[in-house]
């Protein structure tokens, strides 16, 4: 537990060599997606203005969220290695599934989403410091040496996936009577 732990807090705090490690460590995909649903979880938790919400929208939120992920994951995958690729770039699913897993750390900060007022900075600063995380799991998964191809890549992805879960979200909603 200990080592899920400091893997997470490294991932948070953007450190390279965590990513490398998890890259590295094929074991550490059951770690990868227990992140993944936990921030999905904080998410939320976070957006439903509530610390417990109905059961339905907590699943709901919390399977968006985890969509969300899923989709960001494979267009970087098929963006950074397929469409991007720099000549040092090896990477298979695996590895991304690792590196943008521990990349969603961050957005356990949005569970603070719930406090009155400061709650939605809070939510905004979850995201974009998950964006920030993202850009280096990317930089290292890939093996990419000039950042401006890693922060597209980022930048494409985050926004198609948002593109993505946006019409996933209208085709879901209820319309309002």
């Amino acid at each position: 537990m200990a080592a899920f732990l400091a893997r997470v807090a490294g991932a948070a705090l953007l450190d390279a060599q965590t990513y490398e490690e998890v890259e590295a460590d094929s074991t550490a995909t059951a770690q990868s997606v227990a992140v993944v649903v936990l921030s999905s979880v904080a998410s939320a938790i976070g957006i439903s203005g509530v610390l417990f919400p109905d059961a339905r929208l907590l699943i709901a939120y919390t399977a968006t969220a985890l969509a969300a992920w899923a989709i960001w994951s494979v267009l970087i995958y098929l963006l950074g290695v397929n469409l991007l690729p720099e000549p040092d770039t090896r990477a298979s699913v695996g590895e991304l599934v690792r590196t943008t897993g521990f990349a969603t750390a961050p957005g356990m900060l949005r569970a603070l989403g719930v406090i009155p007022v400061a709650g939605p900075a809070f939510f905004v600063m979850g995201s974009f410091w998950m964006l920030a995380a993202m850009f280096v799991a990317i930089r290292q998964a890939l093996d990419y040496r000039h950042i401006t191809r890693a922060l597209a890549v980022c930048v494409v992805g985050w926004l198609l996936s948002l593109v993505f879960v946006a019409i996933i979200g209208l085709a879901l909603a209820r319309p309002v009577s």
